[in-house]
């Protein structure tokens, strides 16, 4: 079952991963780190699987039982006055088997001030973005196989102009009970806009993650890696700053070697005693470490870090992402049990 599944995986990688998307996306918000312990594990983990109702968000294949009735609100800090949250909600329908999902996210701009096209002053505007997810997951019998989807109706607002969109998570997980490892995959923002802000349709941004991790069986860790935009093999730049001057005065661009760029897919995490009451957790994102490192200054961009505190039927998340010396973001979240 093992061999078949990871043949299925690197299969449905290989089939998309010569569709190279350029351009720009819209809605990118989508993107953001959706709760703490996502945050601290470096973004984008999609093979937690236990009862943080938060994984939905990321891997619809992680809802199961032990999220039955629980609640998640998180809420955070990017820049400046820009602000965003999420609320998760699960409930079980058939033990075992089937759980439905409910969740919501939004980011607030904050306040800008208006100009015309000659500089003269006009009215402030604000801009916000939101997407309403409806999610299930089924638990294929007799098996340790879970797959799951969600469904998302995105608004966006910004200055006077609207836009609405929709758009589908398509996710799989696979236990290996015997050595505590998970294996996932999982097909994000499969999509497009409904009403476009002035005529002109853009692309959502999709992407394809894998992951695995390990909780060691004599050791308090589980270790975690994924995969991040395995739909797109360049993700590199590059950056002007980092040119090299030639003898005759011109400057040539910023070579990215291929394991360089190999290395900005991935992403690394590790939870210290995952299963205890205080649990610490630790991650690094290569592709944000690299694109934010200053030459010749430490300023150690791409670390995160957090940790989650358990007190009865209420659990406490809290995150910390290093990007620049100058901005660094902070993430809140409850995780609460009514049961």
């Amino acid at each position: 079952m093992l061999k078949r599944f990871v043949l299925l995986l690197f299969m449905l990688i290989c089939s998309v991963s010569f569709g190279q998307i350029g351009g720009r996306y819209t809605y990118q918000f989508l993107n953001l780190t959706t709760s703490p312990r996502q945050a601290a594990l470096g973004g984008k983990n999609i093979t937690i699987y236990d009862e943080d109702v938060n994984q939905a968000m990321s891997n619809p294949a992680a809802l199961n039982e032990d999220m039955d009735n629980h609640l998640a609100m998180n809420y955070g800090n990017y820049y400046g006055e820009a602000s965003y949250g999420t609320a998760s909600y699960a409930y079980t329908y058939d033990r075992h088997v089937q759980t439905f999902y409910a969740g919501i996210s939004y980011v607030n701009y904050g306040s800008f001030d208006g100009y015309d096209e000659n500089g003269q002053a006009t009215s402030d505007f604000t801009g916000s973005e939101g997407a309403l997810s409806l999610g299930y997951a089924y638990n294929i019998p007799f098996t340790d196989i879970h797959v799951g989807a969600n469904a998302k109706l995105i608004t966006s607002t910004l200055e006077t102009y609207n836009s609405i969109g929709g758009a589908i998570d398509v996710g799989i997980m696979y236990e290996i009970q015997k050595n505590n490892v998970n294996l996932a995959l999982v097909f994000r923002n499969i999509g497009t806009q409904f009403t476009t802000y002035s005529g002109i349709r853009e692309n959502i941004p999709f992407e394809i993650i894998a992951g695995v991790s390990q909780e060691l069986e004599h050791v308090p860790i589980r270790w975690h890696l994924t995969l991040d935009n395995l739909q797109q093999w360049n993700v590199s730049f590059s950056n002007p700053v980092r040119g090299e001057t030639n003898i005759d005065g011109s400057t040539s661009n910023e070579k990215v070697s291929f394991f360089n760029n190999a290395l900005r897919h991935v992403i690394v995490g590790v939870e210290l005693f995952p299963q205890r009451v205080f649990n610490f957790r630790l991650g690094y994102n290569f592709r944000r470490g690299e694109e934010l490192r200053i030459d010749e200054q430490r300023n150690f961009s791409g670390i995160s870090l957090g940790f989650g505190l358990k007190m009865n039927k209420l659990k406490f998340n809290y995150s910390y992402s290093r990007y620049t010396l100058a901005a660094n973001t902070s993430l809140f979240g409850l995780i609460l049990n009514f049961q």
